[in-house]
């Protein structure tokens, strides 16, 4: 079981900057609890995500050599892989790859055509440079936009991922709104269909759902789950109101309760939590 904390998801949409070296504080704390993978930050326009426009710098006072996790950096475009691959201990890049063609144009400035392009360069740099490429099909499940949706859309675009060699694919319900029967089906599709790739959940939601759709994602065979701790976060590229991450305590506990909570240090967990309340809040 695989648990990817992502901080960077966190602060994205946060207006007011955070200093660097509290970022810096809070992923050094992260790193030490024992997650899989940090999202940490992304190589993408300051004109588009501000607040992460300091990513090389943090990168550059994080402490890995004791951390079991691998770093993922998102990133946008080709020009920004080719800066993310430069950093040794960055293991995964991440594309976000929308099935609509609305929010591809709002999040990334290309067409649905332009950003499979960049897939293709990006997948080449990233076999080149040691890392793997993590796609992220955004509006996975349904968008806001009446662009054209259904199950078979995301299964044709997984087709399309699969001749790229792409071996990690998230499903990402950017806005929330996402049903558990939706999530049975295309976990246990997808993963039948396509049995190379591994399939992760990027799941936005209120507290309210976020139990039924872990449920529906971990009996589906899902292994491979993103958080935020509090449930902070929310792309601000999609709709005016931020719909949160997934919580990753309520993620912790949901497998806990299924004999399945991966090994974590309850201590560096502990305090994590606290140093997130204290960053958050005051931002």
């Amino acid at each position: 079981m695989k648990i990817i904390e992502c901080p960077r998801d966190a602060m994205q949409g946060i207006e007011k900057f955070i200093p660097t070296e509290h970022k810096v504080k809070y992923i050094n704390q992260l790193l030490k609890v024992g997650f899989d993978t940090i999202d940490f930050g992304s190589f993408v326009s300051p004109k588009a995500i501000p607040q992460l426009r300091d990513t090389a710098q943090v990168y550059d006072q994080l402490e890995l050599g004791s951390s079991k996790s691998k770093l993922l950096a998102i990133v946008a475009n080709t020009r920004g892989a080719q800066d993310a691959v430069q950093f040794e201990g960055i293991s995964y890049l991440g594309f976000p790859f929308s099935i609509s063609e609305t929010f591809q144009q709002r999040n990334t400035n290309k067409s649905i055509v332009e950003a499979l392009n960049a897939l293709g360069e990006i997948q080449e740099l990233c076999k080149k440079h040691n890392k793997t490429l993590v796609t992220y099909i955004s509006m996975g499940f349904g968008n806001p936009y009446n662009d054209p949706y259904d199950v078979s859309v995301v299964a044709q675009f997984a087709d399309i991922l699969a001749t790229l060699e792409i071996e990690v694919i998230s499903l990402a319900d950017t806005i929330g709104v996402s049903k558990p029967d939706q999530i049975t089906y295309l976990f246990e599709q997808l993963k039948k269909q396509f049995p190379k790739i591994e399939f992760g959940a990027h799941l936005h939601s209120n507290p309210a759902t976020a139990i039924e759709k872990i449920e529906a994602a971990y009996n589906a065979g899902c292994n491979r789950f993103d958080g935020a701790l509090k449930g902070w976060g929310g792309c601000p590229m999609a709709e005016d109101e931020l719909v949160g991450n997934l919580a990753t305590e309520t993620i912790l506990d949901y497998l806990t309760s299924q004999n399945a909570k991966p090994a974590i240090d309850a201590d560096a967990f502990a305090k994590s939590l606290t140093m997130a309340d204290s960053i958050f809040s005051a931002h």
